[in-house]
């Protein structure tokens, strides 16, 4: 490639695995390099053709006929040893037949997939979490940078949260907190794994505190949690359909503050 970005922020882009502002960075550079363009459609290219090829392969009929000639034959016994001279007595021990032995290995195999998937389940959520605390904190970092912080300035809350209507599906609560010690400085939007998402923006003496919020199906209540993420904390709830993410560099101890006040102060207006 002829420009700064290497073949790595390519694939990324082509695969979805860059947040908004990359994303728009490199499509930016790719309009602006015509060798970036020209690679970028290659992949797609390959990709397509991959795409359409049958990968798939079936194990011919001789495997199933080799493995089922290995299994114990269905008639087949033992002979016990004799007990008297003059008398032999056998004793048959039924083998099981090789359906038994193959119905038992798929029941085995079931119950070892079932686990199985309820790891990778707890597993994918731990991921897509760390995803998005992720990118959380790259959408804190942006703001940090000359006029991004806010796309709405205002300390009076009867102006950031009106800005936000029709911009959102659910326009994010916007609490004054001021007079406690969390100065409201505005709002923007933002974006967070590719999707729009509101950004309450808070002061705590030189440092910002932006308040993420999200629309959620679930209706659950689910107790804050923090987390360190590359240096930030993140105060993580949920709460009557909506998710917060609160992330600074203060302090655990302040953000823990923040966040409590903000929710007693939402409780509060909610059971007013």
């Amino acid at each position: 490639m002829s420009c700064d970005h290497d073949e790595t922020m390519l694939h990324a882009l082509l695969d979805g695995e860059l947040d908004a502002g990359h994303a728009r960075e490199i499509e930016k550079q790719i309009a602006a390099c015509p060798a970036c363009a020209s690679e970028l459609a290659s992949y797609r290219e390959m990709r397509r053709l991959m795409a359409a090829t049958d990968l798939s392969y079936k194990a011919p009929a001789s495997l199933r006929q080799r493995i089922e000639a290995a299994l114990p034959q269905p008639e087949a016994a033992v002979q016990a040893p004799s007990q008297a001279p003059a008398q032999v007595q056998a004793q048959v021990v039924p083998l099981p037949s090789r359906r038994a032995v193959l119905r038992g290995f798929a029941m085995g195999s079931a119950v070892s997939a079932m686990a199985a998937t309820g790891l990778v389940a707890i597993v994918l959520r731990n991921d897509d979490q760390q995803h998005i605390e992720s990118e959380i904190v790259s959408a804190h970092l942006r703001s940090l940078q000359a006029g991004h912080l806010t796309d709405v300035i205002s300390t009076d809350k009867h102006t950031v949260k009106p800005w936000f209507n029709g911009k959102l599906d659910v326009s994010p609560p916007v609490i004054d907190l001021t007079t406690q010690g969390f100065t409201l400085i505005g709002g923007r939007l933002d974006y967070v794994d590719a999707r729009a998402i509101g950004a309450v923006v808070y002061r705590r003496r030189a440092h910002v505190i932006n308040l993420f919020v999200s629309q959620t199906a679930s209706m659950e209540h689910r107790a804050a949690k923090m987390d360190t993420v590359q240096g930030f904390n993140i105060r993580r709830w949920s709460d009557r359909g909506l998710n917060y993410w609160a992330v600074s560099d203060i302090g655990a101890d302040e953000l823990a503050e923040f966040g409590d006040k903000l929710e007693n102060a939402l409780r509060a207006n909610t059971e007013g």
